[in-house]
């Protein structure tokens, strides 16, 4: 009676890492500038803008301790804007989850609000101004990008 209690405990903890690891384990190794070429070619009308050095970045994390990889910028016709959005590549999974949570959290403000999507590694932020059926259009791309 023990050993099955142990063991199922076991099996359950195995299946849970077995699950999490599915969940957010997904990485890319592609970069911003790469992410948004893919959105393109996912049918989303995604135009390349700024891409970002550690010396250009506006919110100095390229590179730096807890910060992106990298960090791209891009336009969509479908928004009269200077940028409709961007892309920011991270080291692993956590690093993007963490991220959109910050973003998340500042999107309270009605000012700051974004659409912010994550897929393993990578985040897309879309501007607010965008229609949340064309902003979808940006997941569910993303979706397909990074499996």
């Amino acid at each position: 009676m023990i050993w099955l209690r142990r063991h199922s405990h076991t099996a359950v903890a195995l299946a849970l890492v077995g699950f999490l690891t599915a969940c957010g384990g997904t990485t890319t190794d592609k970069d911003a500038a790469a992410i948004i070429g893919d959105l393109a070619a996912n049918g989303v009308p995604a135009k390349l803008g700024t891409v970002y050095d550690e010396n250009t970045d506006p919110n100095k994390l390229l590179g730096r301790p807890n910060g992106y990889l990298s960090k791209a910028e891009f336009t969509d016709s479908r928004v009269k804007a200077d940028k409709a959005g961007s892309v920011e590549v991270f080291e692993d999974a956590s690093g993007a989850e963490a991220r959109a949570e910050y973003i998340q959290a500042l999107g309270k403000n009605p000012m700051l609000a974004e659409y912010t999507y994550v897929k393993g590694n990578v985040v897309v932020r879309v501007d607010k101004d965008m229609a949340p059926s064309d902003a979808k259009t940006y997941e569910d791309a993303l979706n397909k990008i990074v499996e």
